[in-house]
């Protein structure tokens, strides 16, 4: 009985790495609100030190920016600070992507007269805070650095 209970014991660490590979990938969604470039810097920097993280022990990881508010200067084609990081991230991390928010993109044409054009590699969504509500109703972690 105790041969089988400290045989189970040992096994129980190779069963727990089993089942983490059958698992989903880890998903995180980072905030930027702010249209610091030291925040847009931050929140680039957590999104590759994680997605390395992750690839260093073979676990997927998906990541999703989502910008709002001054944030969305972050995706901005003709305002980004960060255009040189984007673009690599494009290149290097196809696992991270880029949420622009339709409401604040709105406020801005109006405000300006004309749609400030967004980065390649970001995609619309209706509201930026709703994506985090349902992203975070599906499961996925989400961080404001």
């Amino acid at each position: 009985m105790l041969r089988l209970l400290v045989t189970a014991l040992l096994l129980l660490p190779l069963a727990f790495n089993a089942a983490r590979a059958d698992d989903k990938p880890h998903r995180l969604a980072l905030q930027i609100s702010d249209g610091d470039e030291s925040k847009m810097n931050a929140v680039l920097n957590v999104a590759a030190n994680v997605s390395r993280y992750y690839s260093d022990k073979g676990e997927e990881i998906e990541i999703r920016i989502v910008a709002f508010n001054a944030g969305l200067n972050m995706l901005l084609a003709d305002r980004t600070p960060v255009a040189t990081r984007l673009k690599s991230f494009k290149q290097g991390m196809p696992n991270v992507s880029f949420a622009a928010c339709e409401n604040t993109l709105d406020t801005l044409t109006k405000k300006e007269g004309k749609e400030p054009p967004l980065v390649e590699n970001a995609t619309r969504v209706k509201a930026g805070v709703v994506t985090l509500i349902e992203l975070s109703e599906q499961g996925w972690t989400i961080v404001r650095p």
